[in-house]
């Protein structure tokens, strides 16, 4: 037994300094981002970061193939798979795709690629040079220039923000608290407190300000300080307010299940145990109109089209924003060329 002892050790020491010298051609490889570009919208990222537009190409969880990574265009063209990974909350910039690998066990086909399962990747546009960048289980995953801010779960300090760098070169706790990451702006994002607050979070400092009181959830701040939210005070309807001025609007009557600030309308899921629907109104609340009755979820969007899953199953569906009275079953191997 002992005649093999050298032979294991070399071979642990060939493995240890192939792996690093793969991290050190990408670390050294990585094209950096020159300003604080964020990769996703705020309501995609709240509701599970499924699809994510960059310039002319969508990038997109495939419901026709068990939520894995493909590419088409915004008309629903040019369909094609990047990767066999199981995805959620995908970011862009202009060089490399992240996102939260979901992978069930046993599915990849290669066995040694179940390593990592959930975790926290970046690969190319076009599917190639996939990096782990945290191989912890991860979700909430936004885009700030060179950095990934992110929940983080490890039995020893159970789920809290973290960051990484786009290279992987530099990962750190930010905070100890789940703060979520979806609202960014900028070098900041918006999230709420365990006071029901809204608060600024500064991914540079990892400075946390007050910003509006409130008993609120999944805010969405604009530039010009208007704060959508839901207002858990009165019964989760959507309100707007202003950072910089008193009083609050209420936009709806119904109770809000989730909701996606898209262009000039807002979309969201009606809460309700009679008559639940998916529905559609202007930011100042009016042209109120049912897109879709039932439940559903996930509400992603585009500059031109709105998605939205079937709770329960896996059917997603698409509206266009300037057809709404148009809704069809999502099938992209059917609706582009793969």
């Amino acid at each position: 037994m002992k005649k093999f002892l050298p032979l294991a050790i070399i071979l642990c020491l060939l493995s240890v300094i192939a792996g690093f010298s793969i991290y050190q051609h990408f670390s050294s490889s990585t094209k950096f981002n020159g300003d604080y570009v964020n990769g996703n919208t705020a309501g995609n990222l709240y509701n599970s970061g499924l699809f994510c537009e960059h310039r002319d190409t969508v990038f997109f969880a495939n419901p026709a193939d068990s939520y894995r990574l493909y590419s088409m265009r915004k008309d629903g063209t040019d369909v094609r798979k990047i990767s066999n990974d199981i995805v959620s909350y995908i970011n862009a910039d202009d060089n490399y795709l992240y996102y939260v690998r979901n992978n069930p066990i046993g599915s990849m086909k290669n066995g040694f690629t179940n390593i990592n399962r959930n975790s926290l990747c970046r690969i190319d546009h076009d599917g190639k040079h996939l990096l782990v960048l945290d191989t912890a289980p991860c979700m909430y995953a936004a885009l700030f220039g060179n950095s990934l801010f992110y929940l983080h779960y490890e039995e020893s300090t159970a789920t809290c923000l973290f960051r990484v760098t786009i290279d992987g070169s530099e990962q750190q706790q930010a905070d100890q608290n789940p703060f979520l990451t979806c609202a960014a702006d900028g070098q900041y994002f918006y999230h709420v407190g365990l006071d029901g607050s809204v608060y600024r979070y500064d991914t540079t400092s990892l400075n946390n300000d007050f910003v509006y009181a409130g008993n609120c959830w999944m805010p969405t701040v604009l530039e010009n300080g208007d704060i959508f939210y839901m207002d858990c005070t009165n019964n989760y309807k959507l309100a707007k307010s202003n950072l910089s001025e008193e009083g609050t609007v209420l936009l709806t009557q119904d109770r809000l299940d989730t909701y996606n600030l898209c262009g000039d309308y807002i979309y969201f899921q009606r809460s309700s145990q009679t008559d639940p629907a998916l529905c559609r109104i202007r930011r100042d609340g009016s042209d109120y109109r049912v897109i879709a009755e039932g439940i559903y979820c996930n509400i992603n969007a585009t500059s031109t089209d709105v998605y939205f899953q079937e709770y329960g199953s896996n059917k997603m569906y698409r509206t266009p924003m300037d057809e709404p009275d148009t809704v069809v079953e999502f099938l992209p191997s059917n609706e582009g060329t793969t």
